[in-house]
């Protein structure tokens, strides 16, 4: 874990300005229900539905990060009001500048919670100035890159926790 002290990640969480979030770990189980005809279902918490609310509601906007291509990420993110959609990125930290380059945000602007090895590039990269953050079940190997490990579960609030820690680095 990133050691940094409540004064610092104080002054960090208020600069953010977006907060990337994978999808699969984090806003669901990384459960799937599959069927003879492919995927059919994914798990979504209403829970983190409303921290996407709550960090719209102080300014901080949010995107979706995925390597997958899923049109239940995209009726998901639809029905939360989020715009920033990246789906099918393999190699999320390649796309770290175009976002950057479209938001005009900088790396202290941004927080990014992940859950697995795919996360880790771009985790590291916005672990320098910005904020990360993982669900309670991620895997040991973004242990290194975060700054915070939520008590709930990806798909069970995960995202929820987060961005209350957020919030309430930034009230104190």
């Amino acid at each position: 874990m990133v050691s940094l002290t409540i004064v610092e990640l104080a002054k960090r969480a208020e600069k953010i300005k977006l907060v990337i979030s994978d999808n699969d770990g984090v806003f669901t189980d990384n459960g799937v229900y599959y069927s003879e005809r492919g995927e059919e279902m994914k798990r979504y918490s209403i829970r983190d539905g409303m921290g996407v609310e709550r960090l719209r509601n102080i300014g901080i906007d949010t995107a979706i990060m995925t390597g997958e291509l899923s049109p239940s990420i995209k009726r998901r993110a639809e029905k939360l009001g989020i715009t920033r959609l990246y789906l099918g990125v393999k190699e999320k930290l390649s796309l770290l500048e175009t976002v950057m380059a479209e938001t005009g945000l900088q790396k202290h602007e941004l927080a990014y919670i992940g859950d697995d090895v795919n996360d880790i590039g771009i985790m590291n990269e916005i672990a320098s100035a910005g904020l990360t953050g993982c669900p309670g079940d991620a895997t040991v190997f973004v242990e290194p890159y975060i700054h915070y490990r939520a008590h709930a579960d990806g798909g069970y609030g995960a995202f929820r926790d987060f961005a209350e820690w957020l919030i309430m680095l930034r009230n104190s």
